[in-house]
């Protein structure tokens, strides 16, 4: 694929007429789509099949290390508090340096109970192929739902990741894998995955505020819904930028505006305590209402 520049992508989008592509014969969408009506609600993202809930338990707030403080006692009892709201969506990554935190916590749950997505840091098919394995034996699964490469930072990461690529399509095959996919940052790697049809799921950062995310709210916004009309399953994060917002009126008026584009089927918040998870449950169901 060709590298994309902001401007070339959006003249792109705007002569494709981006905001009606959903209604455009040949463009993928779901007729089963259910209407949501809660944070616990059963998603499928894009075409994998893989259902997950649409608020998942984030442990990367401020690469990991609010969630590492808590310690694991504190952290599995938030874990189980969410899986018994329903939650089934736990988000890790290897750079969190979480994954025997998670291990922990999730001890004794049922594998069909939960959705599990992780990231690698790997630049080369060796490193790759070992991380996983890795990844499987630290949070002792036989499969990992979705495992992203982590935060690309140029526009040709398609190009150049094509090692890495190849190393978890294999493991996709074999069924150790059941979808991939990566997380950007900045706007060239976020315009350069959507035509890359190699991703099942695409982590996006995301709220109307504009903040740590690839580009202003209304260009990451077209990229996504590009992305998720060809299929995609579409992972928001950064909803609550990275330290939860001002108060909880901004906190709803992101849960708002990201529910209302249509296109994100999930997203992981960081969280550290179990009255933020109740917290987020109740802006949901208000800003679905």
């Amino acid at each position: 694929m060709s590298l994309v520049s902001r401007r070339s992508f959006l003249a792109g989008a705007a002569a494709g007429g981006l905001a009606v592509l959903g209604r455009r014969a040949g463009v993928w969408a779901d007729p089963h789509k259910p209407t949501l009506k809660s944070g616990t609600d059963m998603v499928t993202l894009g075409r994998t099949g893989i259902k997950t809930s649409v608020l998942g338990i984030g442990t990367g707030t401020v690469g990991g290390s609010e969630q590492r403080a808590m310690g694991t006692d504190k952290f599995t009892a938030m874990v189980r508090a969410a899986l018994e709201r329903g939650i089934h969506y736990i988000d890790t990554a290897d750079n969190y340096h979480t994954h025997v935190f998670v291990q922990l916590a999730l001890q004794g749950v049922p594998r069909e109970k939960y959705f599990i997505q992780t990231k690698t840091p790997a630049k080369t098919a060796e490193v790759a192929r070992a991380d996983i394995e890795r990844f499987r034996r630290e949070l002792r699964v036989d499969y990992l739902d979705t495992v992203l490469m982590h935060c690309m930072t140029s526009g040709d990461w398609p190009v150049k990741m094509r090692p890495v690529m190849d190393v978890l399509y294999e493991e996709k095959q074999k069924g150790r894998i059941k979808a991939v996919g990566v997380s950007c940052h900045g706007w060239d790697p976020l315009a350069a995955s959507v035509e890359t049809d190699w991703c099942d799921v695409q982590l996006v950062r995301i709220n109307p505020f504009g903040l740590k995310m690839d580009g202003k709210p209304e260009d990451v916004a077209a990229a996504v819904k590009k992305m998720h009309d060809a299929g995609r399953g579409i992972i928001g994060m950064k909803i609550y930028g990275e330290t939860g917002l001002q108060s909880r009126e901004q906190r709803l008026q992101s849960l708002k505006w990201v529910l209302g584009l249509g296109c994100v089927d999930c997203f992981t918040i960081g969280f550290s305590k179990i009255e933020q998870i109740d917290e987020t449950l109740e802006l949901i169901a208000e800003a679905l209402a």
